[in-house]
């Protein structure tokens, strides 16, 4: 192999975008290159001749380094070894060093050379990464919780209609109103953080003097979405099309369970409950169901494998899926509505009048399917009354 010129080498290092810089063994700085003038802002006048204590932000850090060389298993080396460097505007930036320590020709230590890497972009995906996972778990915890009020706010509000008087009313649905308000708050500050983690950016806003927090206010037009009005909820709670339907409920979440039961139960819905798979299976074998909503993410098996293993079992059963998420990353109800799903309901809290209009469809397509079988039938009976009866074949002679 050619030897490299020095020159050409030399002039490599100056060009480099990492932050190079090499000391002499009293810590006196005497190469400094392009990248570091970029990252660190000095230039190499105000930087050559100094030490090096200019660009770490205590000599205890300083010392971590160099003590780091000089026990590590590696002649002198490290490799990836997380640092503080302080720039010119005093700032302070993480960055990733590899260095070595260098020897004169009798092997003596005559200094140390690092090339480090500004990390804070690395860290910022880090972060983001972080905060991703963070807003995933938060809309879950978050949204069955929500689903729960959801479902019993909406319980109440018939009540009021029912029970209070008209004066009495209108104080009562202003409360109404505004826990509705709330919880609508609270969803698109959920939104905006999975918003944002997605998009892998975010905006900051300030809160104290020299103090920011991320800006996780609803932008405009994103947070508002359409809810019965009471009165409407009272009219829809007198006519009663669901009445006697035998909904099954499946959710891990005891609280979304029992909030939806009672809905659906306000509905006079026969309803049947279970917070596992398993038991789901032991009632839809042994109790005639005419729907079922499951949750997305639950123990023993997904939505999916749970939506599959039903149509298996129960082809002709309807089933809907919700989800407490806010992205289908496993593309769970797009699977599902491939192989035939009949209703997907995403973001918990689930609308109740979403609900009752998707359970109404379903009921009308059932009885719809039975009707057209019946008549299949009565038609097919008449035509083999109608048909003339078979021609006897003549006998044969022997």
């Amino acid at each position: 192999m050619l030897p490299l010129d020095k020159k050409y080498f030399q002039r490599l290092l100056e060009s480099s975008s990492d932050i190079i810089i090499a000391v002499d063994n009293s810590g006196i700085v005497n190469y400094y290159n392009d990248g570091a003038r970029t990252s660190l802002g000095y230039s190499s006048e105000e930087i050559i001749g100094e030490n090096c204590l200019r660009i770490y932000p205590s000599i205890e850090e300083a010392r971590r380094v160099m003590r780091a060389m000089r026990e590590s298993s590696d002649k002198g080396r490290i490799n990836s070894f997380e640092t503080i460097f302080r720039n010119k505007a005093g700032e302070l930036i993480p960055v990733m060093i590899s260095g070595s320590i260098i020897h004169d020709d009798d092997g003596k230590e005559a200094g140390s050379i690092g090339f480090a890497r500004d990390i804070r972009r690395l860290r910022h995906a880090q972060q983001l990464a972080t905060a991703g996972e963070i807003a995933v778990s938060l809309a879950h915890e978050i949204n069955n919780p929500l689903e729960s009020i959801t479902n019993n706010l909406d319980l109440l509000s018939r009540c009021v209609q029912q029970r209070l008087s008209e004066s009495e009313k209108v104080v009562e649905n202003e409360r109404l109103d505004s826990i509705r308000n709330s919880i609508d708050r609270v969803q698109a500050i959920v939104r905006r953080l999975d918003e944002m983690t997605r998009r892998g950016e975010y905006e900051t806003t300030d809160y104290l003097a020299g103090k920011r927090m991320a800006d996780l206010a609803p932008r405009e037009g994103k947070e508002i979405h359409a809810r019965p009005h009471p009165h409407e909820v009272q009219h829809l709670s007198d006519s009663r099309p669901l009445e006697v339907m035998s909904v099954l409920v499946l959710d891990d979440d005891t609280a979304v369970v029992n909030s939806l039961a009672d809905l659906l139960r306000a509905e006079r819905c026969i309803v049947n409950c279970a917070t596992r798979p398993s038991a789901a299976f032991g009632i839809l074998r042994n109790v005639k169901i005419d729907a079922v909503i499951s949750d997305v993410v639950m123990p023993e098996m997904d939505g999916y494998d749970f939506y599959l293993k039903v149509k298996e079992e129960l082809p002709s059963l309807p089933v809907i899926l919700m989800t407490a998420y806010y992205y289908d990353k496993d593309h769970i109800l797009k699977r599902s509505r491939l192989r035939g799903l009949e209703g997907a309901l995403f973001k918990k809290p689930v609308n109740p009048g979403k609900l009752r209009t998707m359970l109404i469809q379903l009921r009308q397509k059932a009885k719809q399917a039975k009707a057209e079988a019946i008549a299949a039938a009565s038609s097919a009976k008449s035509a083999q009354a109608l048909a003339p009866p078979p021609i006897p074949k003549p006998a044969t002679r022997s």
